[in-house]
This record gives C-alpha cells, sequence and structure tokens, in this order.
C-alpha cells in the first residue's frame, strides 16, 4: 500500500516498509501569537523561513495551515501555499476545515497535496472528497462522525471503515486514503495511548490503509512533551502508523531509531546520517 504525493519537483511515498514520512507540524497560528500577528500583518516571510527550518531539520512534507480569527482564510491559503511553495520543494499538506479555503488552495497547487482532512461527518464527506477526487489529491481521514471522537477504538474502527467506503464510492483509490486514530492528552484520559495503539491496528488490519497521527496531543499539558512524544511516535510506527505529523526536529531522532530497529533503514544509513549532522550542529 503506497501513498504518493508530491511538489512540482519532489514526490514522497508513504508506504509499509518503508522509512517514516515526517510532515512538519509548526506552520500552524494556533495558540502563536507571534505568527497570527504576521499573518494579520501579511508577512509571508515568516511562513517561508519556518518551512525551510522544518525542512532543513528533515521533514518530508509541510503541514500549512493558517487559520487565524478575522481574516479570509479563503485567500489566505492559498497565498501562503504560493510562497510556501517558492521556497521548499517538499509537498504540502493543506489543512483547513474550511471546504473553499481547501478548494482555493488545490487551485494553485502544483503537484499532488495531501488534504488535511475529511471526517466520518456526512456534511464533510459531501464537501470534501467531491475535491479530492477532482484534484487528484490524497486525503487524511479522521476518526470523528457527528457524534464527535470516540473514546473506543470499536467505533474509531467502523468511522474508519465509512470514510474509505464513501472514499472509494466517489472513485477515490484506498492507496490516496490515510487514517488518523486522534490523541487525546494521556494526563486527562489515561487510556488514550492504548485506544489509539488499538485502533491503528486494527484498522491496518482491516483496511490495509497508510496511517498517519497528530502526535503532539498526547503529552499536553504534562512536563518533559519532548520525551513523551518522542517515545509515542516510537509505539505508533511499531503499530503501523507510517507517517506522523509531528515537531521534526524535536522527534526525528526518535523516528529514525525506530525505523532502524524495524528494519525500515538499511546498514543504519538515515540514523547515522542525523547522528553525524547533529553532532555538528552542536560543536558549532
Amino acid at each position: 500500500m503506497e501513498t504518493k504525493v508530491s511538489s512540482l519537483t519532489k514526490e514522497v511515498i508513504i508506504g509499509d516498509h518503508r522509512p517514516t514520512v515526517l510532515i512538519g507540524e509548526r506552520i500552524n497560528p494556533t495558540g502563536k501569537k507571534k505568527l497570527q500577528e504576521a499573518l494579520r500583518a501579511g508577512r509571508f516571510e515568516v511562513l517561508r523561513k519556518e518551512a525551510l527550518t522544518q525542512v532543513e531539520a528533515g521533514a518530508d512534507v509541510l503541514d500549512v495551515n493558517v487559520a487565524t480569527f478575522g481574516l479570509d482564510e479563503v485567500s489566505l491559503l492559498s497565498q501562503a501555499v504560493q510562497e510556501i511553495n517558492g521556497e521548499v520543494d517538499v509537498p504540502l499538506c493543506l489543512d483547513s476545515a474550511n471546504p473553499e479555503a481547501l478548494e482555493s488552495a488545490l487551485k494553485v497547487y502544483k503537484g499532488k497535496p495531501l488534504i488535511n482532512s475529511v471526517t466520518g461527518e456526512e456534511r464533510s464527506l459531501a464537501r470534501v472528497l467531491p475535491l479530492v477526487r477532482e484534484y487528484g489529491a490524497a486525503v487524511i481521514g479522521l476518526v470523528q462522525d457527528d457524534e464527535g471522537i470516540p473514546k473506543d477504538e470499536g467505533r474509531r474502527v467502523a468511522i474508519a471503515h465509512k470514510i474509505v467506503e464513501r472514499a472509494e464510492k466517489f472513485g477515490i483509490s484506498r492507496e490516496d486514503i490515510l487514517i488518523d486514530c486522534l490523541t487525546f492528552a494521556v494526563g486527562a484520559q489515561p487510556n488514550s495511548g492504548l485506544v489509539v495503539m488499538e485502533a491503528i491496528r486494527k484498522i491496518k488490519a482491516e483496511l490495509g490503509v497508510n496511517l498517519t497521527l497528530g502526535a503532539s496531543n498526547i503529552s499536553f499539558g504534562l512536563p518533559d512533551r519532548q520525551l513523551l512524544n518522542s517515545a509515542f511516535v516510537v509505539m505508533a510506527i511499531g503499530a503501523g502508523v507510517s507517517c506522523l505529523i509531528v515537531d521534526v526536529e524535536k522527534v526525528r531522532p526518535a523516528a529514525l531509531a525506530a525505523d532502524l530497529i524495524l528494519g525500515r533503514d538499511k546498514y543504519g544509513r538515515r540514523y547515522i546520517e542525523d547522528y553525524r549532522k547533529r553532532k555538528r550542529s552542536q560543536n558549532l
């Protein structure tokens, strides 16, 4: 099962037995006052700099979210996509809950993007899946529906089935669907990590699709978040996730270590290269 996304010049393949694909999460104004202020002022150099920093840190794909209260997300997302495409060559993940904003970005995007996201909600399925089909994109399916995000793995698996089945009815191939099992903070819901791992394993076994995960939520509200996120990333990769939405600079070493142990990094070349790069950086 291989999911392919691309920019104008670079293709990234997400799949079993391949190195884990890392999507940089930091172009997102939620809780980031400086980024919100930059977007309000139309200072896109902040986005370009953040994009470059993440790619230099090893991001394979960049998530782009510009939703900011009081701003026109429809025009802002398409402009941000063009600005970032001019700075880096990696594929982009277009992150918006607004179908009009997604379509505006899809119209200017060069290549095959990843859409973040569609849910199991009827309104979302009806509005987002036609865009996926029309523009030939890949899409992330979130395991929530009109009743919200389920706390048990059984309903999450059922929602994943619903998303895949509905997408296939639209003519979207299973290879172009990634499922995100959604993570709650383990400090608030002690069994959240266990539920996610069980859902990942069942969805992989039953549907065979590639899985992604926004990993940082697991540690919200707890100290030493980087330690928790890194541990969670390793466990998620072992459970079957092939693509992670993360702060790449902080958790990439853990992901590379997991790939090496699981036989996805022949002779440890990527792991050793990253180790040497970090040592050189520390010695500057």
